[in-house]
């Protein structure tokens, strides 16, 4: 879901912290498990208020799919005691905005409020879990609201189907196989009582994270957040699905024809878990073969054979599982085999070769540039002290963090190269023209 406000923008751009500002925060539990960290920041008179969920598309069943997804959209509709069509109202009449979004692993909600309105935020946030509206005229609207949001970011977008496509050959057994959006026969077919049941197993408190940061009064807001939430019943301890996915087995090569122009291939690398410590190795191998014109894919591909019009290598970190995407669009007559070659090609120099301490030391500082960026304004440290806590157990990886990429070496880089992009281990997808089928 989202919800674009130029009002969003320059609250964003306002609240700029000090890029070697140490985030000070605190934390504690409330007696139903609801986990609450409180960052102080007086310098502007704004506030991020922030509830991160624990329920992802993973924890989905395989024939109700998108569930989570679904009710990213289900709980706008409003609560016991705010009417239907309310809940963005209410922030926008108060000077404020909001936003939420799923993911294979979480349900993230906030709203950014002057800071005067924190109440507000808390109240509103508190009755989301525990009196969200959810009745039949609720879900038939936002099914239409779900089955549009496809048509238009994934029917009839070009290439927008890759990582669906790709999950689904990546993963034989977990949940990962689907992604959150879901299949539109799942949420069709389900029932109210199995909404319901969704909401009362993962919109409790022992499974959320409260996330503030911004221009609060610590003592304050404790005593707000204890009037809101300390009375919200504990749920029982969420399962969660298994870890576990078998080794991928061999090379996956398949064809997809799409309402494009332009061919692409598509190279999905089985991975390690975000948490896993080759996590931060591979995200800096990315950043080497494709972040920026000098990096080695946009060297090889647009600049010097020109067979690329555009590059791009990202690891999709999960919490479980994750997989290391590579993907080239043809430029000119170029075929999606010949990207494929070439991309294999930068990528065992990097397998072979390390890096040299110049090219290191650009690459170590981009990483930099982007930690400061993630952590440089409210928003974004509400919500990385709540990721960090979920799925790392450290809120304070929030500052240390950049350590673990610094102890990376090229050397390391070399090792997970070798290590995760091999043939026996992707599923390449050549997307090609519908006229071409």
């Amino acid at each position: 879901m989202k919800h674009s406000f130029l009002g969003l923008a320059l609250v964003l751009a306002a609240v700029a912290q000090p890029l070697s500002a140490q985030i000070k925060y605190e934390s504690y539990d409330l007696p139903n498990g609801l986990h609450v960290i409180l960052h102080q920041d007086n310098s502007n008179p704004l506030v991020a208020v922030s509830v991160l969920y624990h329920v992802g598309s993973k924890d989905e069943i395989p024939t109700r799919t998108g569930f989570a997804h679904f009710f990213e959209h289900l709980l706008f509709e409003g609560s016991a005691n705010i009417g239907r069509g309310e809940y963005m109202q209410l922030i926008q009449s108060n000077g404020g905005a909001l936003n939420a979004n799923t993911s294979n692993d979480r349900t993230f909600y906030y709203e950014l409020l002057p800071s005067n309105q924190l109440e507000l935020g808390l109240w509103m946030e508190a009755e989301r879990m525990l009196h969200a509206k959810i009745d039949q005229v609720g879900v038939d609207t936002q099914r239409e609201v779900v089955k549009e949001e496809k048509r238009q970011r994934v029917d009839n977008q070009p290439y927008a189907s890759f990582l669906s496509e790709m999950f689904k050959r990546a993963f034989k057994q977990h949940n990962y196989r689907w992604v959150p959006i879901g299949s539109m026969e799942d949420l069709n077919a389900a029932k109210l009582d199995e909404f319901m049941a969704f909401y009362k197993k993962y919109y409790i408190p022992n499974n959320a994270t409260l996330s503030i940061a911004g221009d609060i009064d610590v003592a304050q807001t404790k005593a707000i957040i204890q009037k809101y939430f300390a009375d919200i019943p504990k749920g029982p301890a969420v399962q969660r699905p298994s870890a576990y996915e078998p080794p991928l087995g061999g090379e996956i090569v398949d064809t997809i024809y799409d309402n494009i122009q332009i061919p692409a291939v598509f190279a999905g690398y089985r991975m390690v878990s975000e948490t896993h410590p080759d996590a931060y190795a591979l995200q800096m191998l990315t950043t080497a073969l494709s972040d920026g014109p000098s990096s080695r894919f946009s060297k090889r591909m647009v600049d010097q054979d020109q067979s690329a019009l555009q590059v791009a290598a990202f690891p999709f970190a999960m919490e479980h599982q994750g997989v290391f995407i590579a993907l080239a669009l043809a430029n000119g007559a170029a075929t999606t085999g010949a990207l494929m070659t070439t991309m294999e090609e930068e990528i065992a120099k990097m397998q072979n070769e390390p890096l040299s301490d110049k090219e290191f030391t650009k690459l170590l500082n981009k990483v930099e540039s982007e930690f400061v960026t993630r952590n440089s304004n409210v928003a974004g440290i509400a919500e990385n002290l709540a990721n960090y806590h979920v799925y790392y157990g450290d809120a304070n990886l929030v500052n240390t963090e950049i350590e673990r990429y610094r102890q990376v070496t090229p050397a390391d880089i070399q090792r997970v190269a070798k290590t995760y992009l091999k043939p026996e281990n992707r599923v390449v997808l050549h997307y090609l023209p519908k006229s071409a089928q």
